[in-house]
């Protein structure tokens, strides 16, 4: 492979456990892996490091994108492909990859894509620019990919419960891209065209249920800090919606209307605590004497 042809970056913090099986599915296609580590306290520096990457140091930020956005700056390989330390690269995206940053994945952005396929994901796409805005431009050359991703939740895959594909844009041509730094869930901004890949990211955020309550424990402090901004109401009819309504909505959406029951036990759980994210984040809230200062 050509030399700088793709810079592959992270942003880490205590990942000892994900990230030698992270940088072992990328190093292949790699031409530089970089580590931006926020002082780990455990052995993900050194296990990075041994693995091949160059490593780093970054305070910690309470918005992770901002330590993000420094590796994407560090990189200097034509293509930049950002990956989170519990995510792993399977060899059919990593083909696909290659065929992209090698200028034969032609101008259509997702390449081998049956049109069932095709559909789910741009259906995905228009979801997210629904919540969050225009992404990308219309024309001119394709600059940046969606790449789905299959969330291993308790140790199986989630297939149904709205959660496939999980399009998030992580290949990107270098100094065409940022991250705006001002949320914990937003996508990557372009300066072009955006598309789709095929192969699948394989997600291991939640191997455990200590590791999922964990999680949602810090995402529903964020939401109560969105909240706060917001300066939302406490009366009734706030909390009957964060409480009941809210919850109540998104389980049946999840659970019945994406088919999370064909999941199983795994499906029900993940419609479940996805609920319940609402009142947690709302009684957080509400109990926080900060609220309006």
């Amino acid at each position: 492979m050509d030399t700088l042809k793709l810079s592959v970056v992270l942003a880490t913090r205590n990942e000892e456990e994900n990230i030698t099986r992270c940088i072992n599915s990328v190093k292949d296609i790699a031409s530089e892996i970089i580590v931006f580590d926020e002082y780990s306290t455990d052995k993900t520096r050194e296990l990075a490091e041994k693995s091949g990457a160059k490593v780093f140091l970054e305070p910690h930020h309470d918005i992770f994108h901002i330590t993000k956005q420094k590796a994407l700056e560090k990189a200097k390989g034509e293509w930049i492909l950002q990956l989170d330390a519990d995510e792993i690269v399977t060899p059919e995206l990593a083909k696909e990859i290659g065929k992209v940053i090698s200028s034969d994945g032609g101008p259509q952005g997702l390449l081998g894509g049956d049109s069932n396929k095709q559909k789910l994901f741009l259906r995905h796409q228009q979801l997210i620019e629904e919540r969050d805005g225009k992404i990308g431009k219309d024309g001119g050359e394709i600059v940046g990919y969606f790449i789905p991703r299959r969330n291993m939740f308790l140790g199986k895959p989630l297939i149904h419960a709205g959660v496939y594909p999980d399009g998030v844009i992580r290949l990107v041509k270098n100094r065409f891209a940022r991250f705006p730094q001002k949320s914990v869930h937003e996508q990557i901004e372009l300066d072009g065209k955006v598309g789709w890949l095929n192969g699948d990211l394989l997600h291991y955020d939640s191997p455990t249920l200590k590791r999922y309550l964990s999680r949602l424990n810090r995402y529903t402090d964020l939401h109560a800090e969105e909240l706060r901004v917001k300066k939302i109401p406490k009366n009734v009819l706030s909390f009957l919606k964060f409480t009941i309504l809210l919850p109540t909505y998104y389980f049946l959406l999840l659970y019945i209307r994406h088919l999370g029951f064909l999941d199983g036990v795994n499906g029900f759980l993940w419609s479940f605590f996805s609920a319940l994210h609402f009142p947690i984040a709302y009684f957080k809230f509400m109990t926080d004497n900060k609220n309006y200062d």
